[in-house]
């Protein structure tokens, strides 16, 4: 896999088949949207709030989005260590428990992105509005300061309800390349020795990571190019921060006793087990001594033996849900793949879960009670929460299955390279395709995992949104 962005540009067409399959909502319910253009208008709910307008927060975002939910500073403290100033969008500041907006975003449940545009949680109004933290504007925002020794480990966090103004928007690439130039913006000068710090943590405590590639569609002219776009360590060192808050949130709800949290069964032994096969088959050497995480995060994942480890490894993060506990100790508190407890706080705008988080840790931070409305709306959040996740990735998916189809639709016949990432069956397998960048299934005989080979499309439907591959030696042996 090339280290770089591979773009190829499909056919015309729009993804109007997509939101009918799924039933995507549109329009925003009268009453819903009301309450949102009056929220907007009115300015965020009552109640003390700290001025931290003098914060240089920024914030980090893909280019062109407006829902912005996270602004950032991190500063150096004297005698070591770091203090990160992360201030979230307020959605509790402006959307009223019980009130018609409240019930459609629960129907919603978070943002569903397709390429030609997306289906909100919120309506612009708030989300690239009012409650999104757009620079230079004045916003109420959930504040929290979390201060890390110089290992990164954290020792200590609170949040509360402040008022912010962010300073600049910036996207990974700008980051990446004034952090590669020598000369990051104030505010991220300490991102890259923290973000390196809470990675290496990370890998010590167990947390899986898997590097398997990620494809992108985008705007390109009249149509689409899908994209592969490697993860940037800006965009590392940026998911590390989101996860320190989470983790911080976990906390502070065990502590309570009230909260929900993002959680993952540790795997059994058999899917570790079958994990040490599979590298074994790969010719990847793996130490007993070293930890799956160790393992994983060693590993070159432009080699085509690690994208086929990466994907088995897949098996190692499976049973994600939701928890939630008032009183009672949950009976699973961790998330494998984070190898700690973790609660979804960093993105209100776009994720229903993250407003009830905030409003926990708000309450606890302030040594208040946890709003009842809250409490109550703990029993249907993790139903709510599973159904939007599963239906935010079939869209995902059917969103990269058709621009596949349009891109490859002529080409019927022509051969490419594959790498073979998981076998079934012995003439079954997921094939990753890096130019253009394409997942589908392949048949043929004798595929092994890790493999490079050449495959030839035989299928290419843009009416069922299907791609399929045959390995090329093996047909031209058959014929």
């Amino acid at each position: 896999m090339a280290s770089k962005v591979i773009r190829v540009v499909a056919a015309d067409g729009d993804f109007a088949g997509v939101r009918t399959e799924f039933g995507l909502p549109g329009d925003y319910p009268g009453a819903a949207l009301a309450e949102a253009v009056r929220a907007a208008a009115d300015g965020p709910a009552p109640g003390p709030r700290e001025d931290a307008t003098d914060l240089p927060l920024v914030t980090i975002d893909p280019p062109g989005a407006k829902d912005l939910d996270q602004a950032m500073l991190i500063e150096r403290r004297s005698g070591g260590g770091f203090r990160v100033h992360y201030a979230i969008a307020d959605l509790g500041a402006f959307v009223v428990s019980g009130g018609a907006l409240d019930a459609e975003v629960r129907k919603r449940g978070q943002t569903v992105y397709l390429p030609d545009g997306n289906v909100p949680l919120h309506p612009a109004e708030l989300s690239e509005g009012a409650a999104s933290l757009l620079p230079g504007e004045i916003r109420p925002a959930a504040l929290w300061t979390i201060d890390c020794d110089a290992e990164g480990n954290q020792e200590s966090a609170h949040v509360r309800r402040a008022t912010v103004r962010s300073t600049v928007r910036f996207d990974y690439e700008t980051v990446q390349a004034a952090v590669d130039a020598g000369n990051p913006h104030p505010s991220l000068a300490a991102l890259p020795d923290l973000g390196r710090a809470r990675r290496a943590l990370a890998v010590r405590r167990g947390a899986v990571e898997l590097q398997l590639p990620e494809q992108e569609v985008v705007a390109d002219g009249d149509g689409w190019a899908l994209v592969l776009r490697p993860r940037s360590e800006v965009d590392a060192w940026n998911a590390e921060i989101s996860l320190l808050t989470g983790m911080a949130a976990a906390e502070m709800m065990l502590t309570a006793g009230i909260g929900i949290l993002r959680t993952l069964p540790d795997p059994d032994d058999g899917a570790v087990q079958w994990l040490r096969r599979s590298a074994k088959s790969l010719g990847i050497d793996w130490p007993r001594d070293e930890a799956a995480a160790e393992l994983l995060a060693r590993l070159d994942p432009t080699r085509p033996e690690s994208m086929a480890l990466f994907m088995d490894a897949t098996r190692l993060l499976r049973g994600a849900g939701y928890t939630t506990f008032d009183g009672s100790p949950p009976e699973i508190s961790t998330h494998a793949g984070i190898a700690a407890p973790y609660a979804h706080v960093t993105a209100p705008l776009r994720r229903l879960v993250d407003r009830f988080g905030a409003e926990i840790c708000l309450a606890v931070s302030a040594g208040t009670e946890v709003p009842e409305w809250v409490r109550e709306s703990l029993v249907s959040l993790p139903d709510l929460m599973s159904a939007s996740d599963a239906l935010a990735a079939k869209v995902d998916r059917a969103c990269l299955d058709q621009v596949e189809a349009w891109v490859l639709a002529d080409q019927i016949g022509a051969e490419f390279d594959a790498v073979v990432l998981r076998t079934e069956n012995g003439n079954s397998a997921d094939v990753f395709v890096p130019a253009p960048p394409v997942l589908a299934r392949c048949t043929g005989e004798g595929m092994s995992e890790g493999e490079t080979m050449r495959v030839r499309l035989v299928e290419a439907d843009t009416a069922a949104r299907k791609v399929s591959f045959q390995r090329a030696e093996q047909e031209e042996k058959t014929e």
